[in-house]
């Protein structure tokens, strides 16, 4: 089988359940993508898969050859951070850092599925979707955090999609808490 994973080519033989997710991290050590729940539910696998967001843990990578395939590692490295890898450090957009890989990932998918104009459940204007703090959390909801960092991510998106600081008084994460 043929996978293109961070711009390098890959050709190698794994079982036709292997997911998407244990490929990378256990046929090819690319680890920064993590095994959080195993049934979709967290986010912390979060790739990549031709710019679009995919929660790899779900998907069978024998569906994925010749795709353009993205972890975390391909996005930036030390001295080289992806914009949102180093707006993350900059607004402490982690505590344990568990999520952080799945978040960053998705935060990418998401930025570019606004730059495209596909509206969410709370985009009120079909026709022009913004990240507001309130699209912002509706649309990383698939991704959890057990440290509770979600305004702090949000801060981290909204930073690198040149919106400002948040209002302080604006609630974050809840609705990722109900």
């Amino acid at each position: 089988m043929h996978f293109t994973i961070n711009g390098q080519s890959h050709d190698i033989e794994v079982d036709v359940r292997t997911s998407l997710l244990d490929l990378c991290r256990e046929h090819l050590g690319l680890t920064g993508s993590k095994k959080g729940c195993d049934h979709g539910q967290c986010g912390a696998c979060t790739m990549l898969v031709n710019g679009r967001r995919v929660n790899s843990c779900l998907t069978l990578a024998v569906m994925h050859q010749d795709d353009e395939i993205t972890t975390i590692e391909g996005l930036g490295q030390p001295g080289n951070l992806h914009p949102l890898q180093d707006a993350f450090v900059r607004h402490d957009g982690f505590q344990c850092g568990y999520c952080t890989p799945g978040q960053i990932c998705s935060a990418v998918g998401m930025m570019d599925e606004v730059k495209k104009g596909w509206p969410s459940h709370v985009t009120e204007d079909l026709g022009a979707a913004e990240l507001t703090v309130e699209e912002i959390s509706e649309r990383m909801s698939g991704n959890l955090c057990r440290c509770a960092a979600y305004p702090n991510i949000v801060d981290a998106i909204r930073d690198v999609a040149g919106l400002g600081d948040r209002n302080p008084n604006e609630d974050v994460g809840k609705e990722v808490a109900a």
